[in-house]
């Protein structure tokens, strides 16, 4: 089911602020799927969603070798009959601005700050559709 993403339910922006643990899809250069358990905010305001990760990983390898333009991704998650997925463009953040945002953000979601990591990114999800029942 396909939501408005300028009339989102209290419902379905609710269900993003759960303590859930979402996956991420990028695809590999070979065009097959990459799905990985990540923690996940959303800004509906924005309409972005940021997640916080090592700069070496293999999603934010994915994002990259998209190019400058940015890579279509996926964030998904589900609690028994409930499941919302935000999908949009992803592009990697570097900027210590950005990153200790995406910190913040994490930290009031989930209730815990990540350890500090000097070699954190933030992959920042433009999003342009926002599917689900939650």
């Amino acid at each position: 089911m396909a939501h408005d993403l300028s009339a989102l339910s209290p419902e379905y922006l609710a269900f993003w602020g759960e303590y859930l643990m979402p996956t991420l899809t990028t695809l590999r250069t070979d065009g097959t799927p990459h799905v990985v358990p990540v923690g996940v905010t959303y800004d509906a305001g924005q309409r972005i969603a940021r997640i916080i990760t090592r700069k070496d990983s293999a999603k934010v390898k994915n994002i990259v070798a998209a190019g400058a333009d940015g890579a279509t991704v996926a964030v998904c998650q589900v609690d028994k009959g409930r499941w919302a997925t935000l999908e949009g463009i992803g592009r990697v953040r570097t900027d210590s601005e950005s990153v200790a945002d995406a910190v913040r953000r994490y930290a009031e979601r989930y209730g815990r700050t990540p350890t500090p990591n000097p070699d954190r990114v933030m992959i920042e999800i433009a999003v342009t559709k926002a599917m689900g029942r939650a």
